[in-house]
């Protein structure tokens, strides 16, 4: 039977909606690694591609990939791993320490006549429950990670059927020019994202950690790894990869060198999320900024920490779906950060 009411049709979309992400939420433990596995295998096709066009057999490039990924990963795991059972060991220490450093700022302001509950001031600021939102999310990567045989296998076979893929989507589609152009756009943009972003959240990490070293801040290899990974998280990932860093720098040392770190921060951040960034990526993904926002709080919710990794890429994602029909791209416009570009493109 066919729906003629906008209306009704409205409500049969939503409905689905609702039923596929409640499926998805349902069935996350299957769903971090497979996204995971996309979005690997998309990140290392030019690499691959690369490598046939230089005639190198695609089984030897796919080797060569899998062997670098599984060494860099071991090294990370291992190094990060040790970091984190010994951050946790000290934990307790630092929750304490932590709560005298706040006791005596609490009195240093009331000798200024600035009196603060400090009951109330504990209720709702814990700092050493704001020290452990950072490592609790290297916990939760951890934990997506623990897959990692399935993910590998997932990836080999997805870059060994990636050259068959598009005449399959040739013959399979109804309108095969189109959708492989919304595809190719896809992947291009998803690669470009990917690449840039893992440069930048490279550099960044680098550099945190150098200054933190100099600094002989603990754990700070912990940290800088932790400042490339949030790095990749829009908006306040930098913010979140800062504060722990900031209160064992105040722990050690007081709040000179804690103020040093937070400086190191806002610097690094400033200048590669504002100018080093934007010059490489261009327009980006063309997302705007409240949508960014958004989605990384829906995806969080929805996948976890992996979600709020791969946010913008799966944003971008529902933005070509859209753009790909007439009647759903005034929503695509909507996720775009300059509509009337957008629009004139479409």
């Amino acid at each position: 039977m066919e729906l003629k009411s906008p209306t009704a049709k409205a409500m049969i979309v939503l409905a689905c909606l609702v039923v596929v992400l409640a499926g998805i939420k349902a069935a996350s433990a299957i769903m971090v690694p497979f996204f995971l596995s996309v979005f690997i295998a998309i990140a290392c096709s030019p690499l691959i591609n690369w490598a046939s066009a230089h005639r190198i057999p695609r089984w030897a490039s796919i080797t060569l990939v899998i062997l670098i990924i599984l060494v860099f990963g071991f090294l990370l795991a291992g190094l990060v791993g040790q970091s984190l059972t010994d951050f946790k060991e000290n934990l307790p220490g630092y929750r304490k320490q932590l709560d005298s450093e706040f006791a005596w700022i609490i009195d240093r302001l009331a000798s200024m006549n600035i009196h603060i509950n400090r009951e109330l001031f504990t209720q709702h600021f814990d700092p050493g429950t704001a020290m452990s939102v950072a490592t609790n999310f290297l916990s939760g990567m951890g934990g997506a990670l623990s897959n990692m045989f399935l993910i590998l296998l997932t990836v080999i076979f997805m870059l060994f059927e990636a050259d068959s893929m598009p005449s399959r989507l040739h013959t399979a589609l109804a309108d095969p020019e189109m959708k492989m152009k919304h595809v190719d756009r896809f992947i291009k943009s998803v690669n470009s994202y990917l690449a840039i972003k893992t440069v930048v959240s490279l550099a960044t990490g680098l550099i945190i950690g150098i200054w933190l070293y100099i600094l002989d801040i603990d754990h700070f290899l912990l940290w800088g790894v932790l400042a490339f990974l949030l790095n990749y998280i829009p908006n306040i990932g930098s913010i979140i990869a800062a504060i722990p860093a900031v209160l064992i720098a105040l722990v050690q040392y007081g709040a000179g060198t804690a103020g040093l770190v937070a400086l190191a921060f806002v610097a690094v951040n400033t200048v590669m999320g504002n100018i080093v960034e934007p010059r490489l990526m261009g327009r980006g993904m063309g997302l705007s900024t409240l949508v960014v926002f958004l989605s990384l709080v829906f995806w969080g919710w929805l996948l976890g920490s992996v979600g709020m990794l791969l946010s913008v890429p799966l944003t971008m994602v529902v933005k070509i779906a859209l753009e790909s029909r007439e009647e759903s791209q005034w929503l695509a416009l909507l996720l775009s950060s300059n509509a009337e570009r957008d629009a004139r493109q479409l």
